[in-house]
């Protein structure tokens, strides 16, 4: 798998055989290539203040299990999936729920930024869409929240997806199915027009 980093490309592959080797000092590499997804994902999954601690904790945790890293995976998902594990940690350990405010400064610094050229009318609705959908998706199952967040926030595919969250492809596609019907009921003004569901 190649992933760019900067203006390079990475080949993965060469890179971690190159740690495993014995060159820890290669690992900088995977880590400056894929500190944003991470931060992103972290943020998303409620991580909150505590991103970048889940972040730095899953890239230590992700170099001391490069040993069962399968040859031939992507580094991503499964990075990912370590990234998810530790933010579920990190806010069980804190013993406290994220509230959704807190939830929704989160998905704000992981969204872009709307352009101050935009029509002042048009980034208004969509402030309001963001919102609406951050708190629609609360009320989705974990299960649901999580298959929405790597599909479509980290805008993974769904291999990427499945191999991240240790499911099967077709779970991926019937989580998916189901958690786009229940947003599309709690978003009636942003189903597509064409109506009808997905069919895969």
């Amino acid at each position: 798998m190649r992933t760019r980093e900067g203006g390079r490309i990475v080949d993965e592959a060469v890179v971690i055989a190159r740690v495993r080797a014995g060159e820890p000092e290669a690992y900088a590499q995977l880590v400056r290539a894929h500190t944003g997804i991470a931060l992103r994902a972290a943020a998303a999954l409620g991580a909150g203040a505590d991103a970048e601690d889940v972040v730095q904790q899953a890239f230590v945790k992700a170099y001391c299990s490069l040993g069962r890293f399968k040859d031939g995976s992507a580094f991503k998902p499964w990075l990912l999936a370590i990234v998810a594990n530790e933010t579920r940690n990190t806010v069980r350990t804190a013993a406290r729920q994220r509230t959704l405010a807190g939830r929704e400064a989160a998905f704000v610094e992981a969204e872009p930024l709307i352009p101050e050229s935009a029509d002042p009318a048009v980034a208004a609705l969509e402030i309001e869409r963001r919102a609406a959908l951050r708190a629609a998706l609360e009320k989705l199952s974990e299960e649901h929240r999580l298959v929405v967040t790597y599909r479509y926030l980290l805008e993974m595919d769904e291999s990427e997806t499945a191999q991240a969250l240790g499911w099967p492809r077709g779970t991926v596609k019937s989580r998916l199915n189901r958690a786009l019907r229940k947003l599309g009921r709690l978003l009636p003004e942003i189903q597509p027009r064409e109506g009808g569901d997905e069919h895969e």
